[in-house]
């Protein structure tokens, strides 16, 4: 099984700017959901946690790393996606049509950026790798790369992540059935973890 976190929360979460490769520390209640993110995904006994190498996702690896026993691996495919001259930017910082426009067409890049078409080709070959490893396994990442995993697991396109909603400091588990066959979504956004 392969257990997707997204990180917790971070200012720029909070201002509902596009984050995507900028660096940016957890809050004070990001640090708090990453304590209880990771005393939830103990208990489901991981072998492995991997993580993106930005910086909040690392600082909610280092928790569930404390609350298993676990070293850190770092895995770039894992990286946010990649917004190019939108990064910091609000959708509605957008120019006019903008965003209609990305939302009905998964090859749309922004400018200097990257496309959910060129994201998924990025981070498949990284889920199927550490669902090969057939125990739990933690990734640590961000909202774009997990619903690329979770669109993935479907068997659905790319636009679908437009029709997901992914919490912060949220679980969603990828499996493969026991007779093999196609992955499955075992869980998506599991946040009753945390308080309210």
């Amino acid at each position: 099984m392969l257990i997707l976190v997204r990180h917790g929360e971070t200012a720029v979460n909070t201002q509902g700017r596009l984050q995507g490769r900028i660096e940016t520390a957890l809050t004070e209640r990001g640090r708090d959901q990453a304590t209880r993110l990771a005393a939830a995904v103990a208990a489901l006994e991981p072998v492995a946690v991997v993580s993106s190498p930005l910086r909040r996702a690392r600082e909610t690896a280092a928790a569930i790393g404390a609350a298993t026993g676990l070293v850190v691996e770092i895995d770039e495919r894992l990286t946010e996606l990649d917004y190019g001259t939108w990064e910091g930017w609000r959708f509605s910082d957008l120019p006019d049509g903008t965003f209609d426009a990305w939302r009905a067409d998964p090859t749309f890049a922004p400018p200097r950026g990257e496309s959910l078409v060129d994201l998924r080709t990025r981070v498949v070959p990284c889920i199927e790798e550490l669902l090969d490893r057939e125990r739990p396994v933690v990734a640590v990442s961000h909202v774009s790369p997990i619903k690329a995993a979770v669109t993935w697991a479907l068997g659905i396109g790319d636009a679908a992540t437009w029709r997901m909603h992914l919490n912060v400091a949220s679980i969603s588990r990828v499996d493969r059935r026991a007779t093999g066959g196609p992955p499955v979504l075992a869980g998506f956004n599991e946040t009753t973890h945390l308080p309210g």
